[in-house]
């Protein structure tokens, strides 16, 4: 409880500024469909001046056996994305400072490769967003949803409204919306920004990195 204290604390005195230079807390590595391995992740956001950073690949912690999240040079937050649904909305959910040795956690997690890499496939576990909120909380982990503008949802609102009572603790506010997400995008930044302050949700943010240069990354809004 203590940790999650301390985390949420962090998180709600991010400056909105420091997540477009300082933090990035939504990266992939090649555990899940990124280009890059975890040590190559941590290196290059230590050369372009990143101060906090979390690698939230799809459904799985490997990263975390090639990393030391204790780095001295840079605030590694332990982190993943799962695959999930709420009734008819799919989603992903991002868990932060989670123990991922618990064990309700590492129920959830994929069980081969192509589970964390291929989005034809990773819709189909019935993984659903409330055992996943609380399997992340059980963890003591800080339970997020990613990218919430393309979630096929026809009443955000009542999708936040209840993953809140699942306990969802925060939105991911900051975020570019790119490639397809351009295109499948139902609902503005402005519009989940106020959702996050409506439910006091924590914001947070990050580019969903899956590239071989972070440097070229950036938070370009559409």
């Amino acid at each position: 409880m203590e940790d999650y204290r301390f985390m949420k604390n962090f998180l709600e005195n991010i400056s909105e500024d420091e997540f477009f230079s300082k933090v990035n807390l939504h990266l992939h590595s090649c555990a899940s469909d990124g280009m890059l391995s975890p040590k190559e992740i941590v290196a290059q956001a230590k050369a372009n001046g990143l101060r906090m950073i979390s690698i939230t690949d799809h459904n799985t912690m490997m990263a975390y056996d090639e990393i030391d999240p204790e780095d001295k040079d840079i605030k590694i937050v332990k982190g993943i994305e799962f695959d999930c649904w709420d009734g008819y909305v799919f989603m992903h959910i991002l868990g932060y400072d989670v123990d991922f040795e618990c064990e309700e956690l590492k129920k959830l997690y994929a069980h081969h490769k192509c589970s964390t890499e291929y989005d034809i496939i990773r819709i189909f576990p019935k993984r659903s967003a409330k055992r996943v909120i609380q399997a992340i909380k059980k963890a003591g982990g800080i339970a997020v949803v990613a990218h919430p503008c393309c979630m096929w949802s026809l009443n955000m609102d009542n999708t936040i409204k209840r993953l809140v009572s699942y306990g969802l603790d925060g939105i991911e506010v900051y975020y570019p919306y790119r490639r397809h997400r351009r295109i499948i995008k139902f609902y503005g930044c402005s519009d989940i920004k106020k959702l996050a302050e409506k439910y006091s949700l924590l914001k947070t943010g990050g580019t969903d990195f899956h590239k071989d240069d972070l440097s070229h990354d950036t938070f370009n809004f559409v």
